[in-house]
């Protein structure tokens, strides 16, 4: 009776908290709780202890089905006994973990019940109660699936484990299977992957900052979150002080030891593996039916949602590394090579390095096929052969755009109203407004023309028809990941945002022009499979249109004539017919190439990961030749295909129907229709929430920024730069843009400095800071000088922000700030 009444309490106890969590919505047809429990007795009593050593190894093949790599925790190879893992580091794991680890028989039945309590009360997972059995349990035995019928067994698992070993044993079995970030289980693994020592030689500093990761792997990632890491090293050590596992002064001390990171090893994951790692994790998220957001109703949404999404990031990809995956991707590693060596050849004067002997000139591009929408190649930084894991800028670096973002928040939005591309518009000088390159105002032109010379002043002027809030719009259909309502002003159709974009979402945007205005989420994951062929993962069919098909075929002929007569001439190839437009933002800080094939399309970003001067950097200089060498090696013996024609419009629109807003990973559902006429568009859009695409960033607040130099006077930051490269035959350099007004700016400043007002400039005019941190983190996090990012800085963690000046607006409404930006 009174086991039978334990068993009651205990499944009464589950099933509040999986109503509170919301998880009986995703099995209405439930087995019987004996069933689980059968289950979980059965597992238990199967199990033996080399289960704890061993991991089964995933694999990563290409796009024609060659093995690329493999992946695995090597659980075995760093494996220590009870006896070699030091009592401080048992003590800390079960003070911060499990503190009734010693007097719970595998489950905390008061913990269980405040979390279900409390999740019930939040109808959300807002508290937690997993005991380290129950850890152990699940990371060898069972998925990461957030499902209650996972749940069940976890718990019922987590009895049975403690009947069978000891307390000893588990602690043991835990501290070797835990997640440790960057492929690392263990704390031996992790003590020689970030200090390239034994755990017996590690200091209680360094062993307290190792003990800290495995709460949230993401969150606490020495390589892209290194201050959050050490605040976690702070918290350990000060709960061992405080229960006498550590001495005053052993907690002076090592509160005072700086910690240095010396990450040991061969280099394990470059760009295609770190980019696969990424896309392979969040796939799985989404099957076990994760969704995704990219805009919140206020900073306390978007912290629960970055929270969630950290403990469904570490999980699976911690399965990632021990479920026996096969992974296939679209990678095409001859065009992998083709690109990684543009990259490396375009840059190679460049020696000059940083403290942590990283170059300070880099790149990043990305390559998708338009066919399939698939990324088939991806570089996020330029060879070095480094160890440890290096950031991929391809996806984890956010920078200004400049006038690459023109087609795709100006022109296609507003010939998708009816406008035509002979359309004349007057080119002349505005007041208040943006200045042209070299102070070309030639009057009336084509809207071909004012695209192929990349007019400021057009584009000004079809942006503010449109208004900031409907072109951006688009954009934020694409899940541009630092988009939000701060960005809605007139210089945000210069490329002059606050957050920036990455090469990443470029790519795939100019892609959706390339394939007649549907937008496909960039992965390089076509399916996952487990290690006996079933079905995972199937990321086939996600197509969403962005953009209306006749605008965007009229947007690829705009750009074909660009490079044919106007600034992109040196983007001309003879075995291809290509659609480009280059960027450059403000001081030359940024150089931007992006354009497409009927085959391909690539987006290639160069600059600083520390924002500087770059006099010589234009989008026609090193990015356009990276941008040519790649596209001429890819179409060679492929026949010439022109762009299909489009046809005139005979009458413009009046309404917008802006139904599609939420376009997320579940697009399948229909909509009311509602039409709006263009006066409602600016108030409708500001209510709408976007679901899907990628996550927000998690860590920081910081509003992005670099230390700019901001405005400049007239004329400032204009490039003079001839030639383009080698095979111009224009003057290459882009037509950059200088907004009128601004001095100099003296502010920016390091680590969140929000308000360094300008010197001159617009009166109400700041800057938005600007980290110069080592790592990822929040919207708007400046720029990593360490190599950072790693297989799994997703994210929230890992991003790496440019961002640019972002002043505020002046009393009317007009520049923010001073935004010189570029082509």
């Amino acid at each position: 009776m009174k086991k039978g009444l334990k068993i009651f309490l205990i499944t009464s106890i589950i099933l509040l908290s999986i109503i509170g969590l919301g998880l009986i919505a995703v099995s209405p047809y439930l087995s019987s709780v004996a069933e689980y429990k059968h289950n979980a007795e059965q597992i238990a009593a199967s199990s033996k202890t080399s289960d704890f050593r061993s991991t089964e190894t995933s694999v990563i093949y290409d796009a024609y089905g060659n093995e690329i790599t493999t992946i695995s925790g090597a659980k075995e190879l760093y494996y220590l006994e009870s006896d070699k893992i030091p009592d401080m580091v048992k003590s800390a794991f079960v003070l911060i973990e499990d503190r009734k680890f010693y007097r719970h028989s595998g489950i905390d039945i008061a913990a269980v019940a405040r979390a279900g309590i409390a999740n019930f009360k939040a109808k959300s997972k807002v508290q937690g109660a997993s005991t380290i059995t129950q850890q152990v349990a699940r990371n060898v035995y069972l998925t990461q699936d957030v499902t209650w019928e996972r749940k069940i067994t976890e718990m019922f698992l987590a009895m049975e484990l403690e009947k069978k070993y000891s307390k000893e044993q588990i602690l043991e079995f835990y501290i070797n299977n835990i997640y440790f970030a960057n492929g690392l289980y263990g704390i031996e693994a992790a003590a020689q992957g970030y200090f390239d020592a034994h755990v017996s030689e590690l200091t209680i500093s360094e062993l307290a900052f190792l003990v800290g990761i495995p709460n949230n792997p993401s969150k606490y990632d020495p390589f892209t979150n290194f201050d959050k890491a050490v605040e976690r090293r702070n918290h350990i050590l000060a709960v061992l002080h405080d229960y006498g596992s550590i001495s005053d002064n052993e907690y002076e001390d090592a509160l005072a030891e700086e910690i240095v990171l010396s990450p040991g090893g061969e280099e394990k994951h470059d760009s295609v593996e770190t980019f696969v790692y990424y896309c392979a994790t969040r796939s799985l998220m989404k099957a076990a039916g994760f969704t995704f957001r990219d805009e919140f109703i206020d900073d306390e949404d978007e912290a629960a949602y970055s929270e969630l999404y950290d403990d469904y990031y570490s999980r699976f990809q911690l399965s990632l590394f021990t479920g026996g995956y096969r992974i296939y991707t679209a990678i095409d590693m001859e065009k992998q090579e083709l690109l990684m060596s543009s990259v490396d050849d375009a840059l190679a004067w460049s020696t000059e390095k940083n403290d942590e002997g990283v170059y300070k000139l880099q790149a990043s591009a990305v390559c998708i096929d338009n066919a399939t929408g698939y990324v088939i190649a991806i570089a996020g930084g330029r060879n070095q052969g480094l160890p440890g894991y290096t950031l991929n800028r391809a996806y984890q670096s956010f920078r200004q755009p400049g006038s690459a973002i023109k087609p795709l928040v100006v022109y296609a939005p507003y010939l998708g109203m009816g406008h035509n591309p002979d359309e004349l518009i007057d080119d002349s000088s505005i007041e208040g407004g943006p200045e042209n390159f070299e102070g070309r105002y030639p009057g009336e032109v084509t809207l071909t023309e004012a695209l192929a010379w990349s007019s400021n002043v057009a584009a000004w002027k079809l942006f503010e028809q449109l208004t900031p809030e409907y072109g951006m719009s688009f954009v934020k259909k694409m899940h541009f990941r630092k988009i939000g309502e701060d960005e809605h002003y007139m210089a945000a159709c210069l490329g002059g945002w606050s957050y920036g974009t990455s090469s990443l979402e470029m790519a795939s945007a100019y892609a959706a022009l390339a394939n007649d205005g549907i937008y496909r989420e960039p992965t390089a994951v076509m399916r996952i499979t487990d290690s006996k062929g079933r079905l995972i993962v199937d990321n086939g069919g996600s197509d969403t249109e962005v953009y209306d098909k006749n605008a965007a075929r009229m947007v690829s002929s705009m750009l074909q004539y660009g490079v044919e007569q106007g600034i992109a001439t040196g983007a001309r190839l003879d075995n291809a017919i290509v659609a480009v437009k280059t960027g450059t933002t403000t001081d030359n800080k940024d150089g931007w190439t992006v354009g497409y094939s009927a085959y391909y399309t690539t987006a290639v970003w160069v600059g600083c990961d520390i924002p500087r001067k770059m006099p010589d950097l234009t989008g026609g200089t090193y990015p356009m030749t990276i941008w040519k060498n790649y596209m001429h090696a890819v179409h060679e013996g492929l026949e010439l295909v022109q762009f299909p024609e489009y046809t005139a419009y005979d009458e413009k629109k009046t309404s917008v129907d802006i139904n599609n807003d939420d376009i997320g990973e579940d697009n399948g559902e229909s909509t009311e229709e509602t039409t709006l006429s263009i006066e409602e568009v600016i108030e409708s859009l500001g209510d709408k929430s976007y679901e899907g695409g990628e996550g927000g960033d998690t860590n920081g607040t910081t509003a992005g920024g670099d230390t700019n130099s901001g405005g400049g006077a007239k004329g400032d930051a204009s490039s003079t730069t001839q030639g383009g490269d080698s095979n111009s035959t224009t003057r290459g350099g882009d037509a950059d843009s200088i907004i009128r007004g601004g001095d100099n700016n003296a502010g920016g400043g390091q680590n969140g400095d929000i308000s360094s007002t300008t010197r001159g400039g617009d009166a109400d005019s700041t800057i938005r800071g600007g980290d110069t941190n080592a790592g990822g983190g929040a919207r708007g996090d400046a720029n990593s000088t360490t190599q950072g990012g790693d297989m799994n800085s997703t994210t929230q963690g890992g991003d790496v922000n440019a961002g640019g000046v972002s002043g505020d607006s002046d009393a009317s409404g007009n520049l923010r700030g001073d935004k010189n930006v570029g082509e």
